[in-house]
């Protein structure tokens, strides 16, 4: 009888614990969520405090930023402790689509076309406006549909395959694509654009992001960096070093690596196409051998 108990009390108190750790990666996608929460309103307080709009946009995009590591160990974690569950995937992919899609694009459109100063073209101005509010827009679905993609892709391969021992994303993530509008705004403080033509290059930069996200092109996951192995301490002494640098420079830190990611992708894409077409190139023929002349002599 007291085995039977000791076994119960066991049981539960496993159960309990496997409720615990169904508990912990939804704090991380919960963390998620507040982070885009507040990028959302601060991007709004930009708009009532015009004369402190440059620390709202600035923190808007520090919130995004922030956002991307829980982003990334919500599903680490998960995978780890073996607590994958459909209503987390659910809530992350919803996560996302608020952190990663609506704060990014309406941090994009508020700091590149809302603050443009009236002393432009008005027809100009509101051009700019309309098309960057169209471009942002696009962004957004972009967004989803990337996360759509991946929720019912399963192993999912890119048109232009890599190394076979790596693991790719198919198409550039949200996650990817929302840290560089934020890694612009941060590398700038948070100042509003007041130039039309960087605006007009701030429109360019926002739709490429949309477009390669619902793009097929691979970019580097990092899954094969693994947290569950072990690994010598010179590890965590580069990562120290790697996290100072990054807090101390962090407005050229961070808008280097958005942009690196951004055109490694880009650049694997064109070297795959590169190689593609010279393969394809067909070998030029090489001239037939001539008859040999017969021998006059051999005709006497």
């Amino acid at each position: 009888m007291m085995r039977r108990d000791a076994a119960q009390v066991k049981a539960n108190a496993r159960a309990q614990l496997r409720r615990g750790m169904f508990l912990l990666p939804s704090l991380f996608t919960v963390g998620n969520i507040a982070a885009g929460y507040f990028s959302i309103t601060e991007t709004i307080k930009s708009l009532i405090d015009v004369g402190n709009a440059h620390t709202h946009l600035d923190w808007a995009a520090i919130a995004i930023i922030f956002a991307i590591p829980f982003d990334a160990l919500d599903g680490r974690i998960a995978r780890m402790t073996n607590t994958c569950s459909d209503f987390g995937k659910e809530l992350d992919s919803l996560a996302d689509a608020i952190t990663f899609g609506v704060a990014p694009s309406l941090l994009a459109l508020i700091w590149g076309f809302h603050f443009l100063p009236d002393s432009i073209n008005p027809k100009l101005h509101e051009n700019i406006f309309h098309a960057g509010a169209f471009i942002c827009f696009l962004f957004l679905i972009g967004g989803v549909s990337r996360l759509a993609r991946f929720n019912i892709s399963h192993d999912a391969q890119p048109r232009n395959p890599g190394r076979p021992d790596r693991k790719y994303f198919v198409g550039m993530p949200i996650p990817a694509a929302a840290g560089l509008i934020a890694a612009c705004v941060h590398f700038e403080y948070g100042i509003p654009v007041e130039a039309w033509w960087v605006a007009l290059i701030w429109l360019g930069i926002v739709g490429i992001s949309g477009f390669l996200m619902v793009s097929t092109w691979r970019f580097w996951s990092g899954k094969e960096l693994s947290l569950s192995r072990r690994h010598p301490f010179q590890v965590l002494f580069l990562v120290s070093i790697v996290l100072f640098i990054i807090f101390k420079f962090s407005q050229v830190v961070i808008f280097a690596c958005a942009l690196a990611y951004m055109f490694s992708g880009i650049w694997a894409r064109a070297a795959y196409s590169w190689s593609r077409r010279r393969r394809k190139q067909p070998v030029a023929a090489l001239p037939e051998p001539t008859a040999a002349e017969p021998d006059p002599l051999s005709r006497l």
